[in-house]
């Protein structure tokens, strides 16, 4: 009998990690792949860029791909880690606690909020049962297997398994086929890819926190600890407000949001979100007039939080409590261009707080308090150079200073004036649905698209330049701003819950224009991605005070 020999058709894969090509057989696994490079990488791979798609190490290659390995330094990669994390959680819960049920919440303290239901209270006890329970689950090495399956039996699977908030989301997403996981006989859904094995979840924390639990996971930027827990009881605060809001609406998570468009109560539901933040608002400026001494009230957030239209907004409300707003802009407090800091890169880091000139800033405020008159500096952008506007000023007794900028909550920008005179306030789109109860929104993608939408429609740049930006705005935002958070004396959330399917619309036109060839693709891809599950809302229905149209346009307030 003739020998016959078995060939394997072969195909070739460039890695971008080692520069080089390499022939691997088709239907091989992102892990096999990974494994005939010879990388080693201390932290990885989590999962890979294959033509500039985010796909987990279960991703199988039948042509020829160009890939790139990612570990948990990676933004993606940091996620996939997270989801893994979270998957572990909702099985250790679902095996020691038959009727338990578990949302996975908001990011705070380093780490993510998990509001858990078990029948009683949360105790110390069940902190430490769940947590053994979970390290159990990973040193068993438990495979994480991806399946596909019609949408139509997904839904039929997970309304058996009584988890309604993925039955909601699922029926919206129009899509013929659905993926979902499975550890050890135990099903979940999951946004974005995942980990292959328990085993490569090597660090996490949790721990009891207020009434629920918070699950700590590695920090970004050393992956071999865990982020450091800070307390963020303010910033919890405002997240625990807009749920009783929400439960109030019955608006928890993206299912229940499309439920709601298409039941034709998308109008009502601006209305009372719109409601509720002008509200807010006014608690701010009635707060503000209640303290007699305040005369200077600062405003601080991150990138697109929406400070402009907050501080025009809450300047009509101080105005109504007989309060007088004078704006001042620390733009116009810049050192000249040689004396600006430069970043590790040898670039201005026009972000740093020195980049203020904080002694003249201290000074001329501290004038204003004391009833002097003062001239104003003007900052000439295109020469580098301040200069003085010719804008003298007088504070008189019923006007107070209000003042917008980044390190507005830095306690060294306005070190000199007496701190009894300070009203600080801190704005961002902190969002508080989820997509389903085990899969948050990341608050971060709120704010890009917002900011993809603003820098296309006022400023010309693309949707790619602005996703190439935003590592290094956040970088900023990490240094400068996020720590100072808790030194606020009010925190105003300027997300809305219909947010989202209103400005759908404008982005997803931008991001289709990012080309596949371009890294940026990736992000762009997974924001795509994100979108479709939400129904749209016309923006014909938003009003033109609202906070939305600084980013989409069409406001009343001129910025």
């Amino acid at each position: 009998m003739p020998n016959t020999i078995m060939t394997m058709e072969m195909i070739q894969v460039y890695c971008q990690n080692c520069d080089q090509t390499i022939n691997v057989p088709m239907g091989a696994t992102l892990e096999e792949v990974y494994k005939l490079t010879g990388l080693t990488m201390a932290h990885g791979p989590v999962l890979a860029h294959v033509n500039n798609k985010v796909e987990g190490m279960h991703y199988r290659v039948y042509n020829s791909k160009m890939v790139e390995f990612l570990d948990m330094t990676a933004p993606s990669g940091l996620r996939a880690y997270t989801r893994s994390l979270f998957f572990v959680l909702c099985k250790a819960v679902h095996e020691l606690y038959d009727t338990a049920k578990v949302a996975i919440d908001i990011p705070v303290s380093n780490g993510y909020y998990v509001d858990l239901n078990i029948g009683h209270e949360v105790t110390l006890e069940d902190a430490g049962r769940i947590r053994r329970r979970m390290q159990e689950i990973i040193d068993a090495a438990m495979p994480i297997h991806r399946y596909e399956t019609t949408t139509e039996e997904a839904i039929r699977m997970f309304t058996y398994l009584h988890t309604y908030s993925k039955v909601k989301l699922l029926k919206n997403i129009g899509r013929i086929y659905t993926t979902y996981y499975d550890i050890d006989g135990y099903i979940d859904y999951y946004y974005g890819a995942m980990l292959t094995n328990t085993a490569q979840i090597y660090l996490f924390g949790l721990e009891k926190y207020y009434d629920g639990l918070l699950l700590r996971i590695p920090s970004a930027t050393h992956p071999d600890e865990l982020g450091e827990m800070i307390h963020q009881d303010k910033m919890f605060g405002i997240f625990k407000e807009h749920h009783r809001w929400q439960g109030i609406i019955g608006l928890r998570t993206i299912g229940d949001l499309n439920e709601a468009i298409d039941s034709g109560h998308s109008a009502q539901l601006i209305q009372i979100s719109e409601a509720l933040q002008e509200k807010k608002i006014s608690q701010i400026a009635d707060d503000v007039a209640r303290r007699r001494n305040i005369k200077l009230v600062l405003i601080a957030g991150p990138s697109s939080s929406g400070k402009t239209t907050t501080c025009k907004r809450l300047s009509v409300q101080l105005a109504v409590n007989g309060i007088k707003p004078v704006g001042i802009s620390l733009d116009d407090y810049f050192v000249n261009r040689e004396q600006t800091p430069r970043d590790d890169k040898g670039d201005f880091d026009f972000e740093h707080l020195h980049a203020l000139n904080l002694d003249l800033l201290n000074q001329q405020m501290n004038a204003l308090l004391n009833g002097e008159e003062v001239e104003l500096p003007r900052y000439n952008f295109q020469q580098g150079r301040s200069e003085w506007s010719g804008h003298k000023l007088r504070l008189r007794d019923d006007e107070v200073l209000v003042v917008e900028g980044i390190h507005a909550l830095n306690p060294e920008l306005m070190s000199q004036v007496a701190p009894e005179q300070i009203y600080r306030v801190y704005a961002s789109a902190l969002t508080t649905l989820l997509l389903d109860n085990h899969n948050y929104i990341p608050t971060t993608d709120n704010r890009l698209l917002r900011r993809i939408i603003r820098d296309h429609k006022y400023r010309g740049v693309s949707a790619q330049e602005t996703i190439r930006r935003w590592p290094s705005v956040r970088a900023g935002e990490n240094r400068w701003i996020f720590p100072f958070q808790e030194n606020a004396d009010a925190m105003f959330n300027t997300a809305m819950l219909f947010e989202l399917a209103v400005i759908k619309r404008q982005a997803e036109p931008l991001l289709e224009q990012v080309p596949e060839n371009v890294p940026e693709y990736a992000e762009a891809y997974r924001l795509l991605k994100f979108l479709r599950y939400i129904k749209p809302i016309p923006e014909t229905q938003i009003p033109p005070t609202s906070l939305l149209r600084e980013f989409l346009g069409g406001s009343s307030f001129e910025y």
